[in-house]
């Protein structure tokens, strides 16, 4: 029973302390709820003034929106105003420069009117010097005795004309005679001169045309000649085939050109197709038939066959033998084919330096000694 009444006597103190902290609390409340009261008095007052801030606000937002339309509607009337002002503006602008420019025009005229006016002046001063200086006569009397004149520029040019005419004459020529009978001879011979000059000048014509004539009858003859052994010689060069020499314009023989037309056994190309050694033969056949048709005492040839092959060597040395009856070949070489077929050699070699030694070999002679039979 004592820890039953020990246990409700502390339960009842804790009860009182917080009977008592409630109290405490309650009291601090009702101050609290006092402050609060007057805040709300205070923001209720202060929404009331603002309240009326805001009423006076939208007063003055609609006095602003009545104002600015009245505002607008008054700019509205001075941009009409100023619209109005500019184009008044523009087209007394446009008055002034034109003012401006009839007033300048005006100037203008003016100063050429007065230069015209100095310049009348003038040339009234001396006419009137002029006629006193050659006629002697005043201006009041050259208008006494002056003529009417229909056509003045007419009158000016016949003035001139006159003055030219008088001038010309110059002074009188007492050896007038003479020099006409000297300018008459001297001419007489000039024209002398000139109808010799123009037979001179026929004849010379008729000179060339003659030669022109001969020279293409002995051009086409000479080319139809070499054109027929340039056809042989490449038969045989080649072995086959044929080759042809064509003028550009038979109607003009002294100034056509020449096409080289050739055709090696089995083969159908162009000239400008052919080998290097091919193009060589088409050369020496060309050179072969020029002096088939014009033979020359002596001809020089410095190594013309190098391009050629083994077989071509020998076919151009067989042919070159043939020619030797009427032409004496002197041929530069180094192509054995060639050498084979020289009656004689000459060398040259250089033993010591510096210094040559030409060796010279009669093949004939040698085949003599040799007893070789003669080719």
């Amino acid at each position: 029973g004592q820890v039953t009444l020990a246990g409700l006597s502390k339960d009842i103190e804790t009860t009182q302390e917080t009977l008592e902290m409630l109290r405490c609390q309650r009291a601090g409340s009702g101050t609290r709820l006092a402050e609060i009261e007057r805040e709300i008095a205070g923001l209720r007052a202060e929404n009331e003034e603002i309240a009326r801030k805001v009423e006076e606000t939208h007063q003055l937002a609609a006095q602003s929106r009545e104002t600015t339309a009245r505002l607008n509607e008054e700019i509205q009337e001075k941009m009409k105003e100023r619209e109005g002002c500019e184009q008044k503006t523009s087209l007394l602008r446009a008055n002034e420069r034109t003012e401006t420019a009839q007033r300048e025009a005006l100037s203008g005229e003016l100063a050429r009117l007065e230069e015209r006016y100095v310049s009348m002046t003038t040339e009234s001063d001396a006419l009137t010097a002029k006629l006193w200086d050659e006629y002697e006569l005043t201006k009041s009397q050259a208008a006494e005795t002056a003529i009417p004149l229909e056509d003045y520029n007419a009158a000016v040019r016949r003035l001139t004309e006159l003055r030219n005419k008088i001038r010309a004459l110059g002074s009188v020529n007492v050896d007038a005679v003479e020099e006409y009978k000297e300018v008459s001879e001297r001419y007489e011979f000039f024209r002398s001169q000139i109808e010799d000059v123009e037979k001179s000048k026929t004849e010379l014509t008729r000179l060339i045309a003659d030669l022109s004539g001969n020279m293409s009858k002995i051009f086409l003859e000479k080319f139809a000649a070499i054109n027929r052994h340039f056809g042989v010689i490449c038969t045989e060069l080649f072995g086959g085939g044929k080759g042809e020499l064509r003028l550009t314009d038979p109607d003009d023989p002294l100034r056509t050109g020449i096409d080289i037309f050739v055709q090696p056994s089995g083969k159908l190309v162009g000239l400008s197709l052919l080998s290097g050694g091919e193009k060589a033969i088409v050369a020496i056949c060309i050179y072969f038939a020029i002096l088939k048709v014009n033979p020359a005492p002596f001809v020089l040839l410095d190594e013309i066959e190098a391009a050629l092959d083994e077989v071509n060597v020998v076919r151009f040395a067989s042919y070159m033998r043939k020619m030797c009856d009427g032409t004496q070949f002197i041929a530069i070489t180094h192509r054995r084919g060639t050498i084979e077929e020289a009656d004689v050699l000459y060398g040259v070699t250089m033993e010591e330096e510096g210094v040559s030694k030409l060796l010279r070999l009669n093949v004939d002679e040698l085949e003599e000694k040799l007893h070789i039979e003669a080719r």
